[in-house]
């Protein structure tokens, strides 16, 4: 009887895929490389508070806050930053995944058999991804896990809400409208009179209209909308009277890093 089987088939089978990442992966890592760099590289401007918000645009937002606030006694801060926190995290698990990729698709032009060479080159692909990670915040964001981006955006905006003074207003009717660049976050905060007859879900309508906008890149676009939405909800709860003072100036805080 004729052995039909053969053992070693399956083994011969798969070395053509490996033969394919040899063969294409150098060029497939150049190419993906390529593609996120400038993507990120094109998209930078996004993340950098002066761009997204020049004069024009300013003008834009302390218009509709003025507008807002001729409607009601409550006061609206709106309050851009670039990025709530460093992430430091962010490159080095960057690194680390340039790292893995790189090893992964150049595993036929790495010097195998050559370990202080290998651990050279190795360490060359993570500092790129590393220096990347620091250099275009874009890139950074996809390393930033989203709990750690909503508790520090969380923080951030309650820290501005205090040092803006937007706790000391006479009857608590401040409102906070946090947007943090790098993090793609929006946080709105009441002070406590607005909280004792607001529902916490009535922000989520704030949240969702500046967002929207600024996930297209139009953040003045996104901070008029929350203002006037804002500005809604605390004439609705809080309408002006005869006598009301401006407590606040109105203005918007735009910072850099």
């Amino acid at each position: 009887m004729q052995d039909v089987t053969h053992p070693e088939a399956g083994w011969e089978q798969g070395v053509p895929l490996w033969s394919h990442v040899g063969q294409w992966g150098p060029w497939l890592l150049a190419a993906g490389a390529l593609v996120v760099l400038a993507r990120a590289v094109v998209r930078r401007h996004r993340y950098r508070a002066v761009d997204v918000l020049g004069e024009a645009e300013q003008e834009r937002v302390h218009a509709a806050i003025r507008a807002a606030e001729q409607r009601t006694v409550g006061e609206i801060l709106p309050v851009v930053v670039e990025r709530s926190d460093p992430h430091p995290g962010a490159a080095w698990v960057c690194a680390l995944a340039t790292l893995v990729l790189g090893s992964t698709l150049l595993v036929t032009v790495l010097p195998w058999d050559d370990p202080p060479l290998l651990l050279l080159a190795q360490l060359g692909l993570g500092a790129l991804g590393f220096a990347a990670a620091r250099a275009l915040p874009d890139l950074a964001h996809v390393f930033v896990p989203a709990a750690r981006a909503d508790a520090v955006c969380a923080e951030q905006a309650l820290l501005e809400f205090h040092a803006n003074g937007l706790a000391e207003t006479e009857a608590a009717t401040g409102v906070l409208l946090f947007v943090s660049l790098l993090e793609h976050r929006v946080v709105v905060l009441g002070d406590s009179g607005i909280d004792a007859v607001v529902p916490a879900e009535t922000w989520r309508r704030v949240t969702d209209v500046t967002l929207r906008a600024v996930a297209r890149g139009d953040v003045a676009g996104g901070l008029v909308a929350g203002v006037e939405a804002a500005g809604d909800v605390l004439a609705e709860h809080f309408p002006w009277v005869e006598g009301d003072r401006n407590e606040l100036p109105d203005r918007l805080v735009v910072r850099r890093e």
